[in-house]
């Protein structure tokens, strides 16, 4: 299963009001587009495939301009939309086939504060087997319905009764077809596409929407949004801290940081048994809680034996980077009697940031003596203390 998305910016959002102020989707809320933060949702959710953006042809240049600091937007695909929402739908789809996926999320870009947890919801219904899915919320006001004349005529029992949300999800080529039928039909009546999935015969299950899922459609609601950012958010800054240690015994040298270093003794343990890149590796790790260098690379597994440790590290760097990180810093703490390692200093932290893709002057090694005392200080082995700081794509409220 290959789950793609397809996002619908086509709209104008005439009951935003302040048209000179542009389309909804494109003004911002925290200080940036409301756009890039909804592309930014899915594109940092693990089981995302292929993505679609479906603008106006009008307004190319200002989508351009809206996801330029988006990762990853470089890689979705953009089409231009219809007269109607249901067209726009309709050209994402189209646009979505022959790119692999299986399935689609079909969302309305201007609902930018989607969660992770939701999405894995509708992911999870349909690895239960379903092939159309609605993230929903049980309807807790009491309505109404009123008549011509201004009066209420009777209270509508709730039971039973949902708003919808998006992202509307289907196997792809049925709710493709649908789309073709309601077309050739001219049929152009359709709230939205879990309508047309039930018009034409196609099941579709109720899993629990976000109450934070709200679609952003009067002026208010954009204001709202943007003062909740603007107030709340933060940076989501992460720190993981990485320890290892190796034990000492007979040899020609030592590798710290990718780099050998003649010595009396060498030192033993798994791979190469780096232990300044093993500590930093695990600190990596521990930024996005991808549990530690043994979970990725077993002593046992005999493949690892005598490995350069780069390989380690650049695992987890990649695996951080999948998961929306962006590596600012590095930091490690040689603890040791001996070798020295300020004649290597600066070509440990060289290799530190080719092995991360950043540059030298986030990467820091320093090193120190244990006085004599313990397993160091006697000799016996050598330790490391690692801290790497990522940034991640949102905030933290």
């Amino acid at each position: 299963m290959t789950i793609g998305v397809v996002i619908v910016a086509a709209g104008r959002g005439e009951r935003a009001g302040s048209p000179e102020e542009g389309p909804k989707q494109y003004r911002r809320i925290g200080g940036r587009p409301v756009i890039a933060r909804t592309l930014e949702r899915f594109l940092s959710w693990p089981r995302s495939g292929p993505v679609v953006v479906v603008i106006h042809p009008d307004d190319a240049a200002l989508y351009a301009a809206a996801v330029a600091d988006v990762d990853g937007a470089a890689d979705v695909i953009t089409t231009f939309g219809g007269e109607t929402r249901q067209r726009s739908v309709y050209e994402g789809l189209t646009a979505l086939s022959g790119t692999g996926a299986t399935h689609v999320m079909i969302h309305d870009a201007a609902r930018p504060f989607v969660d992770h947890d939701m999405l894995d919801r509708v992911a999870a219904a349909l690895d239960a087997g379903h092939d159309g899915v609605l993230p929903a919320m049980p309807v807790t006001d009491t309505l109404k319905r009123g008549g011509s004349d201004g009066l209420v005529h009777e209270t509508v029992p709730r039971a039973g009764l949902y708003a919808a949300q998006t992202p509307q999800t289907f196997l792809l080529s049925s709710i493709r077809t649908a789309h073709e039928k309601a077309a050739a039909l001219r049929r152009e009546d359709f709230t939205d596409d879990a309508s047309i999935a039930e018009w034409a015969g196609l099941p579709v299950a109720l899993v629990e929407g976000s109450v934070d899922n709200v679609k952003l459609t009067v002026k208010r609601d954009i204001a709202m949004a943007d003062e909740k950012l603007s107030q709340m958010s933060f940076p989501d800054v992460r720190t993981g801290n990485g320890y290892d240690v190796h034990q000492l015994e007979p040899g020609d040298g030592v590798t710290l940081c990718g780099v050998f270093i003649p010595h009396d003794f060498k030192l033993s343990g798994h791979s190469d048994a780096d232990v300044a890149i093993h500590a930093l590796t695990d600190a990596l790790l521990a930024t996005c809680g991808a549990g530690d260098i043994g979970d990725h690379f077993p002593p046992s597994d005999m493949q690892w034996r005598g490995a350069a440790s780069k390989i380690f590290l650049a695992h987890a760097a990649k695996i951080v980077r999948e998961r929306g990180g962006i590596i600012t810093n590095a930091d490690i703490s040689l603890i040791a009697e001996a070798p020295k390692v300020a004649p290597h200093r600066d070509a440990m932290r060289q290799n530190l940031a080719e092995i991360l893709g950043i540059t030298v002057d986030r990467c820091s090694v320093k090193a120190t003596t244990n006085e004599k005392m313990g397993f160091v200080g006697r000799g016996e082995g050598i330790a490391a203390i690692a801290t790497a700081t990522v940034i991640y794509r949102g905030s933290v409220a």
